[in-house]
């Protein structure tokens, strides 16, 4: 399938949780710690974006352990069905569905006989593992992964990098 399409096929299965009580119906919970996520905040360049506030389903992520880092045994690829949901806070309080991701823990992944990193439109996955030489969490409080953020965008801009330069945390109060 072509990327266009793929990414309308997306946006169309996942429309409903524009309304976040949807989601929340349908398992997915917030992020525990209640962040919202910029490129900023993680000690990169501010021009990159945001992530925006995560809504996970722990089940199709697999969640073993949540301390001192998530962990899990999660290798869900199906982009139709999203394992995390990214929200973007408007200033009136609501929020925005800007994108989904999913994220498959890396040693669940090769456990499953994977020999290459999972790819989606003909991009490989990030590899995100925290490096304890810096002060940066790299991987956002998970075990190492490989993760994939699928952005919708009004105009057709095509965004599978992991920041969004159109989403921002400047309307999130904690």
């Amino acid at each position: 399938m072509e990327t266009t399409a793929l990414l309308e096929a997306i946006r169309t299965a996942t429309r409903r949780f524009e309304n976040v009580e949807v989601a929340l119906a349908e398992g997915y919970v917030p992020d525990p710690t209640g962040r919202c996520v910029s490129a900023a905040s993680e000690g990169l360049p501010g021009e990159l974006g945001g992530m925006g506030i995560h809504y996970l389903r722990p089940d199709l992520l697999g969640l073993s352990a949540s301390e001192p880092r998530v962990d899990g045994t999660g290798t869900h690829t199906d982009f139709l069905n999203p394992a995390i949901l990214l929200y973007e806070p408007q200033e009136d309080g609501t929020l925005k569905l800007a994108g989904v991701e999913n994220l498959v823990f890396q040693k669940a992944w090769h456990a499953a006989g994977h020999s290459d990193l999972p790819t989606f439109a003909g991009r490989s996955w990030d590899a995100m593992a925290d490096d304890p030489a810096t002060a940066i969490d790299e991987a956002h409080g998970f075990e190492p992964h490989y993760d994939q953020h699928v952005w919708f965008s009004d105009d057709g801009t095509q965004h599978l990098e992991p920041f969004n330069p159109r989403v921002s945390c400047i309307h999130h109060h904690s």
